[in-house]
């Protein structure tokens, strides 16, 4: 039976409506559509708020988040009075306020490859809002073997890019792109780089077209095409991208047939400590060595950008960790040595690395500069 729009909903998309190209069977696409958003994020806020003002019948959302203060600076779905609120109900919230007319469903879980399949086989597209290559790689695998296309999008700082990856309708899939992943820590997030809080809208907001475009089946979508956008030089450019009949997932000949540990493919080991207890050290106890008369070197490893927001008290170098092995004739390895960053990650890598070089004093500050304004000093800013 074919789906009719109320008088409300013409009034709601009237202004799709008399758009040739899209008009009142266009917009009944998008009523009966359906789509799955794996991030409410920053590419997935612009993504739900324009789909849902869209008209798209049933969106989903995956997200295990809360919403937290710093994320308010681009994750525009949400807001301060959702604070500590899990991303899911936040979002559903606004949506919800944003257009009635459609169905919500939520998922409050992180997507794995023991739930991916399921979680997304009742949809008609899937949308790409993570900030993870375990997540992409599930994502990408998933729909490939659904046959489901992934409307994908990344950002980083001040670039963006997006596409469509459809093997179905003959482009290349993620892996045909990324055939391995970096090695871990190579490539920083977000939250160690930092993202323009705009671009996600940008990006997402491109996302959010393509997945009309996939349900309406209007205009020329990114299959096989690569959107690349800088926006300090207010740029954009597009790479021609191509099928690999070798491809493991979506090739002649594909050896992946089923879902994979996606944490091992990427070489990460959850629950395995790269570090001894005789290398770290808690902000408790850094501060009370700090009073003592042999207090240790503290080293800080981020960039200069971030030292501008807050700082521990008594450091006595920074050397940003991707600079660290040129200078590490900069430092003594005979000190008692204190290695910090914001959380902990990029200064674990640090103390590895200066362990490999021969350095034996020398420990990671556990939890970073956030552990210490929770533990220690409040009045140092947390960012």
């Amino acid at each position: 039976m074919e789906t009719t729009l109320s008088n409300e909903e013409i009034r709601r998309y009237s202004r799709h409506l008399i758009m040739p190209e899209v008009g009142m069977g266009g917009q009944r696409k998008l009523k009966q559509g359906s789509v799955l958003l794996i991030g409410t994020g920053g590419l997935g806020s612009p993504l739900a708020l324009y789909l849902t003002a869209a008209g798209v019948g049933h969106i989903g959302l995956v997200d295990f988040d809360q919403v937290d203060e710093s994320n308010l600076q681009r994750q525009i779905v949400h807001g301060t009075s959702t604070v500590g609120k899990p991303k899911i109900e936040s979002a559903k919230q606004r949506l919800h306020d944003l257009n009635p007319l459609i169905e919500i469903s939520t998922y409050d879980t992180s997507i794995t490859s023991d739930n991916a399949l399921e979680l997304m086989r009742p949809y008609d597209v899937i949308v790409d809002g993570t900030d993870n290559f375990p997540t992409r790689y599930l994502t990408n695998d998933a729909s490939v073997l659904l046959g489901k296309p992934n409307v994908y999008g990344s950002i980083f700082r001040f670039e963006g890019q997006a596409t469509v990856f459809s093997p179905k309708d003959g482009g290349p899939c993620y892996r045909c792109l990324y055939p391995e992943p970096p090695p871990p820590g190579l490539v920083p997030s977000c939250a160690e780089g930092g993202v323009l809080g705009v671009l996600p809208g940008v990006i997402g907001t491109i996302q959010a077209t393509e997945a009309i475009k996939l349900l309406t089946g209007i205009g020329e979508p990114l299959i096989g095409r690569l959107m690349l956008y800088d926006a300090l030089g207010m740029r954009f450019r597009e790479l021609k991208l191509r099928h690999n009949p070798a491809c493991p997932v979506c090739g002649e000949h594909p050896t992946i047939r089923e879902l994979i540990d996606y944490q091992q493919f990427c070489g990460i080991l959850p629950e395995a400590p790269t570090l001894s207890n005789q290398y770290e050290i808690t902000p408790s106890e850094l501060a009370h060595e700090l009073q003592q008369d042999q207090r240790p070197y503290l080293l800080d490893v981020r960039n200069p950008s971030e030292v501008e927001i807050a700082t521990i008290p008594g450091t006595d170098k920074v050397i940003p960790v991707d600079q660290l092995a040129e200078r590490l004739n900069e430092l003594d390895s005979s000190h008692n040595m204190v290695v910090y960053c914001r959380s902990g990650a990029r200064s674990g890598r640090a103390v590895e690395l200066l362990k490999g070089a021969g350095f034996r004093k020398v420990r990671n500050l556990v939890g970073g500069i956030l552990r210490w304004s929770d533990d220690v000093d409040a009045t140092v800013a947390k960012y």
